[in-house]
C-alpha cells in the first residue's frame, strides 16, 4: 500500500495475466514474459508473470468469481482487475444489500496520474455500489518514507482529491482524511503495534538496523488504515491495489485475526491442532471405516496408527514429514480419547467476561476448558458469527479479515516502466492536453517494422502501451469498442499510426474535460470535511 502511493502503485512493469482461450483474445493490453516475482511495496517490485502470483502468494483469479459480482465494472470484464484475496464477502454483501467498506490511499509524492485513476475508478465504482468508501492521503508515509516536506504534501494531496472527485467520488456519501489528521487511525494503530515486532516487519518488509523507526509506525499505521471502516461495525472491506502492496494485505489481515478475542475453528479432540496437522487428522477421521472397531467411535491411537501405515503407501500423505510426526504423536499422546468432530472456541486475548459470556451462549452439548470451549451441535459459520457478536458486545472490535483486489499494472509510453520521474512514460491527469496528445503520438507500440507486415501479421496488442490506453480508459465502460480495437489490430486491419492518432485525439479530450471538471469541484473540496493545510508545518 505504498510505492507512490500506499494503497495503488501504478509504475512499475507490465506483465502478462494469464493464457484465454482463442475465442476469448487477451484484451487487456498485458505484456508475456515470465521472470522473478518479489512484492516490495516501495516500489522495486517486478511482477513479469501475474501467474505466478496465484501459486506463490495464494492470490485467486478474479475471472472466477466475476459471474457473482453485480454489474462488473469495466476493468474486471477486461481482465485488468486479475486476482482477488478473499473477495466474496464483499461480493455477497452487493447482492444482498447490506453494508460492506472499500478503501484506498495515496501517497501524495506527485501528480496523480493515469495510473492511479484505476483506483479512483475502484472506490468510486464501490461506493456507487452501495459501499461505504474511504479514500485517504498517506501524508504520514510520504513525510517518513520519501522525506517530503508539509508544503509539498499539502500541494499534491490536493490534487489528487481534486482529480478523485471531478471523477465521481461523492464526499458527502463517503470519508476523506489525512492520516496525520485522523486521531481514531492513530490510536487504532497503536493498538494493532503491540500486536506486531520488529522480527516480524524486518523478514515482511527487509527493514533492518538503518530503517529509521517513523518508516516502521507507518506500516502499521497503514494497517489501522486499513481496519478504519470497521472501528463502528465489522464488515466486508476490499482494499484495491497492485499486486506490489499484497505484503500490506497479508499483514492486515493477520493482524485483524490476533486482534480477535476467540479464533474458531473445526477440532476433533480435546487438544489442539495447527492448521495442517488438522488436515490430516481430518483425512484420519474420513478413513475410520478402514482402523476403527466402532466407526461411530474412532479413537485417537487408531487414527495415528492408519497415518503411519498411509504414510508408507507408494501415494504417500500431503504433508511434510515434522508435520505428520507432530500430529502422529499428538494422537498417540490421545490414546483412547474418541476423535469427534466439534467446533472450536480458542480465547485469544477474550475478557473474562466475554469468554464467560461465550459459555453461556453456546448452546447443546459443550466442553469447557481453561483456554478453549468446544460445541457440538454448531456450524463453523455460526460460531464465527457468535463469537463476533459477542465480542462486539463486550468492546472488542470483532474485525473480519479485509479483502482485496488487484490490478494489472499499466506500462509505460516509452515502452518500459510507468514511473513519475520519467515525464515521456506516463500522462499526469494535470498534463496540457495538448501535452497528453503529444505524448500519446510519440509513444511505443506493438506494431510490426512495416505496414505490409503489420496488415500480413497482425500487431502485437497484448505488448502494445497504446492498446493499454484504450482497454485501461479510453474505452470507457464500452468493452465492443476495445474489443474491436484489438481485433483489428491483431487482425492486420488497423495500423499504428492511424490507432496513436485516435488514441491521442481521446486523451486530449480526456484530459480537457477531466480539467474542467476538476474547477468544477474546487468547492466541493473546500467544503468536504478534509484538512487541507498541514498544521505540521
Amino acid at each position: 500500500m505504498t510505492g507512490d502511493d500506499p494503497l495503488d502503485e501504478g509504475t512499475a512493469p507490465q506483465a502478462d495475466g494469464g493464457e484465454r482461450a482463442a475465442s476469448e483474445p487477451h484484451t487487456d493490453g498485458g505484456v508475456a514474459g515470465a521472470d522473478d516475482v518479489t512484492l516490495d511495496p516501495w516500489g522495486s517490485s517486478t511482477v513479469s508473470d501475474y501467474r505466478k502470483l496465484f501459486e506463490e502468494f495464494g492470490i485467486e483469479e478474479f475471472d472466477e468469481i466475476l459471474a457473482d459480482v453485480p454489474n462488473p465494472h469495466y476493468l474486471m470484464r477486461r481482465g485488468v482487475i486479475f486476482g482477488h484475496r478473499d473477495y466474496r464477502p464483499v461480493a455477497e454483501a452487493m447482492q444482498e444489500g447490506e453494508p460492506f467498506a472499500a478503501l484506498s490511499g495515496f501517497m501524495p509524492t506527485g501528480d496523480p496520474h493515469i495510473g492511479h485513476k484505476l483506483v479512483f475508478d475502484e472506490i468510486i465504482w464501490h461506493q456507487r455500489q452501495g459501499g461505504d468508501a474511504y479514500a485517504l492521503i498517506a501524508d504520514l508515509e510520504a513525510h517518513s518514507a520519501r522525506g517530503l516536506s508539509w508544503d509539498e504534501i499539502d500541494e499534491h494531496a490536493r490534487n489528487y482529491l481534486l482529480s478523485l472527485l471531478a471523477l465521481g467520488f461523492d464526499p458527502e456519501e463517503g470519508t476523506l482524511y489525512r492520516q496525520s489528521e485522523n486521531r481514531e487511525v492513530q490510536d487504532l494503530a497503536f493498538e494493532l503495534g503491540i500486536e506486531a515486532n520488529f522480527s516480524e516487519l524486518g523478514a515482511i518488509y527487509g527493514f533492518d538496523g538503518e530503517t529509521d523507526v517513523s518508516h516502521m509506525q507507518s506500516v502499521v499505521t497503514q494497517m489501522a488504515d486499513i481496519l478504519y471502516p470497521q472501528l463502528e461495525e465489522p464488515k466486508p472491506t476490499v482494499i484495491p491495489v497492485g499486486p506490489d502492496q499484497d505484503p500490506h494485505v497479508r499483514l492486515a489481515r493477520d493482524l485483524a485475526a490476533r486482534m480477535r478475542f476467540f479464533k474458531v475453528t473445526k477440532a476433533y479432540a480435546s487438544f489442539e491442532l495447527t492448521d495442517d496437522e488438522r488436515a490430516l487428522v481430518a483425512r484420519a477421521y474420513d478413513a475410520r471405516e478402514e482402523y476403527a472397531e466402532d466407526p461411530e467411535m474412532p479413537r485417537c491411537e487408531g487414527a495415528a496408527t492408519w497415518l503411519e501405515a498411509e504414510r508408507a503407501t507408494a501415494d504417500g500423505l500431503p504433508a511434510d514429514d515434522v508435520t505428520l510426526e507432530s500430529t502422529v504423536e499428538k494422537l498417540e499422546n490421545g490414546g483412547k480419547e474418541p476423535l469427534r468432530p466439534r467446533t472450536r472456541f480458542f480465547d485469544r486475548q477474550a475478557t473474562d467476561e466475554a469468554f464467560e459470556a461465550l459459555i453461556d451462549a453456546v448452546e447443546g452439548e459443550k466442553r469447557v476448558y481453561e483456554s478453549h470451549v468446544d460445541a457440538f451441535d454448531l456450524e463453523v459459520a455460526e460460531a464465527e458469527e457468535l463469537a463476533r457478536r459477542l465480542e462486539v458486545e463486550h468492546g472488542g472490535y470483532g474485525f473480519l479479515p479485509p479483502s482485496s483486489i488487484y490490478h494489472r499494472f499499466m506500462t509505460g509510453l516509452t515502452g518500459g516502466k510507468m514511473s513519475s520521474s520519467i515525464p515521456a512514460s506516463h500522462i499526469s491527469l494535470l498534463d496540457d492536453p495538448e501535452e497528453g496528445y503529444d505524448k500519446v503520438k510519440s509513444a511505443t507500440t506493438g506494431g510490426r517494422e512495416t505496414a505490409a507486415e503489420q496488415r500480413e501479421k497482425g500487431g502485437r496488442a497484448d505488448e502494445c502501451p497504446v492498446y493499454e490506453l484504450y482497454a485501461y480508459l479510453l474505452a470507457g465502460d464500452d468493452d465492443e469498442f476495445a474489443k474491436r480495437v484489438y481485433d483489428e489490430c491483431v487482425g492486420g486491419e488497423r495500423l499504428c499510426g492511424d490507432c496513436k492518432e485516435q488514441a491521442a485525439q481521446l486523451m486530449r479530450e480526456f484530459l480537457e474535460d477531466h480539467q474542467e471538471k476538476r474547477a468544477e469541484v474546487e468547492e466541493l473540496l473546500e467544503a468536504a470535511d478534509v484538512t487541507l493545510e498541514s498544521p505540521r508545518r
